[in-house]
């Protein structure tokens, strides 16, 4: 799932060019081309799928030129990720009506990978072999309300739960008592299951979003025109809300994976390396007096940079904008680029 616009990290991640094609790490890959590297070491490139916004889909060739360009697909519009698991899952099933898929959000961070691919095998033989709906849980490292939660039921000597409940980013108090139960998960928004188990789940729980989809000839000449013509009568509503906390046979594999999914510079400054004094800067002319806790990037790294007196701030520089903010202050990015809209020509920053 590729199609999000990722305003958070504005100006870095703008419109025209949104995280998941941004080498955000610094790393020489970018989020989408991380995110196939590490599930084609298990995946045949031939049968892993992109859903984008259709305004992406060259982006998405051009920096994904192994996977078929038939395989990558765009919305016609955003419609959360509701209808894009059943759309992907309907042109899955129309090659291969018995396949079990995984669905990966294309822009976080795992840095076990080994340990991921074999929480996935286990995924899959599962949801292969039941009727079941099933999720990686990440093991809890600190109260954070930034993250949906799940809760199991508690089994011994299993690798594997029947979901409780799914809650959405809860207040700071109630994800402390999350993490004290030990019985509550983060949703990575990562699941593994059958064809056949997922649209058993939206005739249950969304028949109307899976009667417009079934209106369509999947893999075929008609099927562009006729999801233009179905998507903006489609339901706008994530597969969380519309189906998993439902569902009465959805599964969680608790998984220490090293993840993150990067939603916020803050994030990606505590998965990046940093200097002597805490700065996750990687430029080639940098010279600093004073200043510790900041991440600095900036889209020209042969410009010379210094910085004196400044703590725990972000600085991004990009062609169009220069953001300069505490670095407590990255849930208000969004606030900002709402603001900055309301400027004559505002749009021409996005």
């Amino acid at each position: 799932m590729a199609g999000g616009i990722g305003s958070r990290f504005w100006p870095m991640s703008t419109q025209k060019f949104p995280k998941q094609f941004q080498d955000i790490l610094g790393i020489g890959r970018t989020m989408i081309q991380q995110t196939y590297d590490r599930i084609s070491r298990i995946i045949p490139k031939e049968q892993i799928f992109v859903i984008t916004n259709k305004e992406y889909v060259a982006l998405s060739h051009q920096q994904l030129p192994e996977i078929p360009e038939e395989n990558i697909v765009g919305e016609p519009l955003m419609k959360n990720t509701a209808a894009c698991n059943l759309y992907m899952a309907n042109k899955i099933a129309e090659i291969n009506p018995e396949a079990t898929m995984i669905v990966l959000p294309a822009d976080h961070l795992i840095l076990k990978e080994d340990v991921f691919l074999e929480k996935v095998e286990l995924a899959f033989d599962l949801a292969a072999k039941n009727d079941y709906l099933v999720t990686l849980g990440i093991t809890p490292t600190r109260p954070d309300t930034g993250y949906g939660y799940i809760q199991f039921v508690e089994k011994k000597n299993t690798d594997y739960f029947k979901v409780k409940t799914f809650t959405e980013k809860p207040i700071l108090e109630i994800a402390q008592s999350f993490l004290e139960s030990g019985d509550f998960l983060w949703n990575a928004g990562i699941f593994i299951w059958n064809v056949k188990s997922i649209h058993h789940a939206f005739e249950m729980y969304l028949p109307e979003m899976m009667q417009h989809f079934m209106a369509c000839e999947y893999n075929s000449a008609k099927e562009n025109s006729c999801i233009e013509t179905i998507y903006p009568k489609v339901q706008k509503i994530s597969i969380d809300n519309g189906i998993l906390e439902k569902a009465k046979n959805v599964y969680v594999i608790p998984s220490n994976l090293g993840w993150s999914d990067l939603g916020t510079w803050t994030s990606v400054y505590e998965n990046t390396e940093k200097d002597k004094n805490g700065n996750a800067v990687k430029l080639k002319h940098f010279l600093n007096y004073n200043s510790k806790g900041n991440i600095i990037r900036l889209k020209n790294n042969n410009k010379a940079v210094i910085i004196d007196g400044l703590e725990d701030f972000i600085v991004v520089d990009t062609d169009k904008a220069l953001l300069i903010c505490p670095r407590d202050n990255d849930q208000l990015i969004k606030d900002y680029v709402l603001d900055l809209k309301s400027f004559k020509k505002g749009d021409k920053f996005m």
